[in-house]
């Protein structure tokens, strides 16, 4: 079934893009939460949080309003020929957007279950706050950090309201496994529906088992 196998590289595809772009910044966010105190920390932690509580629609509407081409950021980008909103692009933005708070939140626990004594010892030995962080930090964090992955993954694979709302339902072009179980329902097609639901129950249940696995060992570690 061509439409399916489309469907699912691309979902796939779109969430692994969107893991790949928000680690970075999700776990650099993970560990000032976890290591530092400053102004704004609470205000942070908090908007950061808002898309795990708001309906995911209502995002989807703040990201329309700030990316299309009436928005302050949509103007901009649509001076450099970049259009976001009803493009694969709105796809990986909304998903980025909702995956966003569980790496953060990930990372923070995980970077929190480091010993600072580790830190602080070679930190005495003149190690460097970078050096400290790729010797002893990351490496340490490892596992609590691929769950985050794995789990952001997971949302990504999943996101629906968001993107619905940014990205629209194109064939061929916006169309998630999400998306298209509900398109599919919309037009009366149980069967292709099924296979839709089928496909992405796999890939979360994969998903799910993983990060589980990875917390598992983290904790017996």
């Amino acid at each position: 079934m061509p439409e399916l196998l489309e469907v699912t590289l691309f979902t796939i595809g779109i969430a692994a893009l969107a893991t790949l772009l928000i680690m970075p910044p999700g776990v650099w966010l993970g560990w000032l939460l976890a290591r530092r105190e400053w102004p704004g920390k609470a205000l942070v932690e908090t908007l950061v949080s808002l898309p795990l509580v708001i309906p995911p629609v209502a995002t989807g509407l703040l990201l329309l309003k700030l990316l299309g081409r009436n928005g302050p950021l949509g103007d901009f980008l649509a001076s450099w020929n970049i259009e976001i909103v009803f493009t694969w692009k709105g796809v990986l933005v909304a998903t980025m957007v909702m995956s966003f708070p569980l790496m953060v939140r990930s990372a923070r626990v995980a970077i929190e279950e480091v010993d600072r004594g580790l830190e602080e010892a070679a930190a005495m030995l003149g190690a460097g706050p970078l050096d400290r962080f790729w010797s002893i930090t990351l490496p340490l964090a490892r596992r609590g950090l691929l769950a985050g992955c794995v789990l952001s993954f997971a949302r990504a694979l999943g996101e629906f309201g968001a993107t619905v709302v940014l990205a629209g339902m194109i064939p061929g072009r916006t169309i998630t496994l999400a998306l298209g179980i509900y398109q599919q329902i919309q037009l009366g097609d149980d069967h292709a529906a099924l296979g839709l639901l089928c496909v992405s129950l796999a890939l979360a249940f994969g998903s799910v088992w993983l990060g589980n696995r990875l917390s598992s060992k983290k904790a017996r570690a």
